[in-house]
């Protein structure tokens, strides 16, 4: 082989300290975009001792980067793809026996490791973009490194550009850490001078509009997703002469992805619309200019729903240097950011790993496989989420993949091997029983893409797309994404031993059955678009959507941005296929419940398939004590006002209440919290009650008293009264407030001769005297009766004197007789 077939990159300046770490054990290369990393250094290494003859494995994040990273290396060495240099894709693989440099995507190492747990002639596992923190990543490294302790002559190598590398380390073992320099050209920023609060895709065009005018070559432009390059190159058609405009994102057909690569056969300029597949890996000629909308696309699961949805989110300050250095890759360039600077602060540095916001089915699967329960047992950089790890693990039992203790059973050893998500592949499985794989791998294609009709959606229907697939099937040369889907389910096909035959659409709904059963969905009564989910969700369709009104649907792609998930695939099930194939999972139940619309306990016998309802019925004579527990559970959600209390109620309540505070036990506390928290006073007198209306017509007042022991009743008069006499003779009525004070309302001259303010609770409570006029308005109050004679009276006597001349207002009231009527009645009496 010729010494000078590679071209002299900065990555060759740290090649002999690479080469003598690895020879002694794994290690860390950091390096900018443009160092080398992907292509130099497996190329150098290939031929080194310790490798004897092995195998390196190059993993990719992205098919497209090990596509190209394959063909790449393969051209230096004057070879075609497949000969020293191979790739392994999705299905997709060129690799011959002389292969000894494997390219391959992530998931692609997951699956040799569990087929060959030892990776037999595999020398060195290069993790290609680490800082890319994918979910397969980050499994396909914990499960090398719990390799290391059968294999001591497998080495890693971990690349990255940006990642905080220490962790890193400390997780390898401390491996060594190896810096290379870049080779960049210098880059000049230029910000936006306000906030455009437009969308992304119209500010992104007038970004690209200003690079087109102010720079020469060609331009990259990055934006979230698929949907914003489409409306971006629909606002730029026709405004740019001699431009070609090229999208690039990672469902794009494989041909399409391939122009960037070249120059445009006609001498066009080009304007590159790409997603984050374009940050790394990739070098794409002819670039001198970067737009960056600023705006990612991240997967963010919900692990109380069970869904997952992409969150358009702003990109890190890591990812916008890497978006900014494709600009200086093969000379000086210019990046237009489109925000401002002061907004850039904001920017978090890295974007979160996936797998810390990420459905797991696929790693807990993977990793039960492995013999692994729980994650604890191997080494990660970040630990998966333990509540995704249970919700994965939740819908893994439900498809019978792993068992109670989290053991791979035989289903989820067939699962696992299907290059699918497990819902898929168990869908997949189960639809072959009864001759229905063919359709069952139509559907997981179309569920692996983009929506087919993404464009022009009339309906959810999902028999909408698999009749878009049949016309595809019909057409000798079937283009873009129908042609991809198709492969796709060739592909799955093969893999399973399906023999594509005779494709039906009318069992698509109990074909996804067996991949969703927690999204089987009964329309809510009343309505004709809203939806309960058996896994306990809500959904809801347009109300144009032809698919309103069917009773039963299984809904595959849910959008959980609202309270009720938007459903965007759909297909109608029919009863019969869910009690026949779904057996295993309904079941029937008595259920004596609180209907709170109703306001009354109401009993059914009711025939469930999770959450939904299936059939009911009503029962005749529930057992009391169910309806007493569900006619508590209604008072406690309406609260004790429900009962209906009375004046008098409330006043016995702050009795006792009173005596609680100031004396303790036995006197029960009786506030509204306690009683509500534990209802047995009340249930003695619920029997044969199931309606609210019903419990409001009860004498809380006795119901309350006989709590208490009789004796402790006679207590209850004497400490706390419900009347006290008052030198006058009358006896007056006491009102007990629930903040703890008592109120004795008296007129002023029936407390003549009074010098010590009455007290409850054997002294502990002074009653507040609300002293009243002969016309019962409000003069002084007081807990100081004594004080108030000497002081408050004299200035009462003077005004109120003369407004009530007939009334008695003596000069000293403590030594005068008191009276419950006037002057002239007085007299009468003597």
């Amino acid at each position: 082989m010729p010494k000078n077939y590679l071209p002299h990159l900065p990555v060759h300046t740290v090649l002999p300290e690479l080469k003598s770490t690895l020879k002694n054990g794994s290690a860390i290369l950091v390096g900018p975009p443009g160092s080398g990393k992907t292509t130099v250094v497996p190329l150098q290494l290939l031929h080194e001792p310790w490798l004897k003859n092995k195998k390196i494995l190059l993993l990719e994040p992205r098919r497209i980067a090990a596509k190209a990273a394959a063909s790449y290396m393969s051209r230096l060495l004057g070879e075609p793809v497949g000969a020293t240099v191979g790739y392994r894709i999705r299905f997709e693989h060129k690799i011959s026996k002389a292969t000894r440099i494997e390219v391959v995507t992530e998931g692609i190492l997951t699956r040799q490791i569990q087929n060959d747990p030892e990776l037999t002639g595999v020398g060195l596992v290069i993790f290609d973009e680490f800082h890319e923190r994918s979910l397969q990543a980050d499994l396909g490294l914990a499960l090398c490194l719990d390799l290391l302790e059968l294999r001591e002559d497998l080495r890693l190598l971990v690349m990255s550009a940006t990642l905080d590398i220490t962790p890193l380390a400390t997780l390898m073992n401390n491996a060594p850490v190896i810096r290379a320099a870049g080779k960049s050209y210098p880059v000049s920023t230029n910000y936006l001078q306000q906030q455009d609060d437009r969308s992304i895709a119209m500010v992104t065009a007038v970004g690209i509009r200003r690079a087109w005018q102010e720079q020469q070559g060609d331009i990259l432009a990055f934006l979230p997703g698929a949907y914003e390059i489409r409306a971006t190159a629909d606002l730029l058609d026709e405004e740019l002469p001699n431009t070609t405009i090229l999208p690039l994102f990672g469902q794009l057909p494989p041909r399409q992805q391939q122009l960037i690569f070249h120059p445009d056969p006609d001498g066009n300029r080009r304007v590159i619309l790409a997603t984050s597949i374009a940050e790394t890996s990739l070098t794409i000629e002819g670039i001198s200019a970067v737009v960056d909308s600023g705006w990612s696309r991240l997967p963010s699961f919900d692990p109380g729903s069970g869904l997952s949805r992409l969150k358009t989110v702003r990109v890190s300050r890591a990812t916008m240097r890497q978006r900014q250095g494709r600009a200086g890759r093969l000379g000086p360039g210019v990046c237009y950011r489109l925000w401002t600077k002061g907004m850039e602060h904001n920017f978090p540095e890295f974007h979160p790993p996936e797998i810390r916001d990420a459905d797991l089915s696929r790693l807990v699967l993977e990793l039960a496989l492995w013999g692994v329960k729980n994650p604890d047992e191997l080494q990660w950089l970040d630990p998966p989420s333990s509540g995704h790890w249970l919700v994965a693990s939740e819908l893994l039992l439900s498809l019978g993949a792993i068992d109670h203790k989290g053991v791979i059973t035989t289903t989820g050893r067939k699962l696992v091997a299907l290059p699918v998500h497990p819902r898929l592949a168990h869908m997949i499985i189960e639809a072959q029983k009864l001759g229905l794989g063919s359709q069952a791998c139509d559907l997981a294609a179309l569920l692996s893409e983009r929506d087919i009709l993404r464009r022009r959606q009339p309906t959810v229907d999902i028999r909408e797309r698999l009749q878009l697939l049949r016309q595809g099937l019909k057409s000798r040369k079937p283009a873009g994404i129908v042609a991809r889907v198709l492969r796709q389910s060739d592909a799955l096909a093969k893999t399973c031993g399906i023999n594509h035959g005779k494709r039906m659409e009318d069992n698509s709904g109990l074909i996804l059955s067996f991949a969703y059963p927690d999204r089987i969905g009964k329309l809510r009564a009343g309505s004709r678009n809203r939806y309960l989910l058996s896994g306990g969700r809500g959904a809801i369709l347009s109300p144009t959507d032809p698919l309103c009104s069917e009773q039963h649907l299984v809904t595959p792609v849910l959008h959980a941005d609202q309270a009720e998930a938007r459903i965007h695939l759909a297909a109608p099930l029919s009863m019969d296929d869910i009690l026949t194939h779904h057996a295993h999972a309904v079941r029937e139940e008595e259920e004596i419940l609180w209907e709170s619309s109703r306001k009354k306990v109401s009993a059914y016998r009711r025939t469930r398939l999770g959450n939904i309802i299936l059939f009911q019925s009503h029962i005749q004579n529930p057992p009391t004590e169910k309806v007493e527990e569900a006619l508590c559970q209604g008072i406690k959600s309406l609260g004790l006002s429900c009962l209906g209390w009375n004046k008098k109620d409330r006043t016995l309540q702050n009795r006792l209440l009173l005596l609680h505070r100031e004396m303790g036990s036995p006197w029960p506390d009786v506030c509204d919290e306690t009683l509500l928290s534990d209802l047995r006073w009340l249930v003695p007198y619920l029997t044969n009650k199931t309606k609210i209306e019903q419990v409001a017509g009860l004498d809380i007042h006795s119901i309350l008293l006989n709590t208490l022991p009789w004796k402790q009743q006679q207590e209850l008069d004497r400490l706390a009264p419900t009347h006290i006499q008052v030198p006058s003779g009358s006896k007056i009525r006491l009102v007990y407030e629930a903040d703890g004070s008592v109120i004795l309302p008296v007129r002023l001259q029936e407390m003549f001769g009074l010098q010590e303010t009455p007290t409850l609770c054997r002294g502990k409570v002074a009653i507040t005297v609300h002293l009243l006029s002969p016309a019962r308005r409000p003069l002084q109050v007081t807990k100081d009766l004594v004080s108030f004679w000497k002081n408050g009276y004299p200035l009462v006597k003077k005004e109120m004197a003369g407004c009530y001349p007939k009334h008695y207002w003596p000069d000293d009231p403590i030594k005068a007789t008191a009276t419950s009527g006037t002057k002239k009645s007085m007299m009468s009496k003597k």
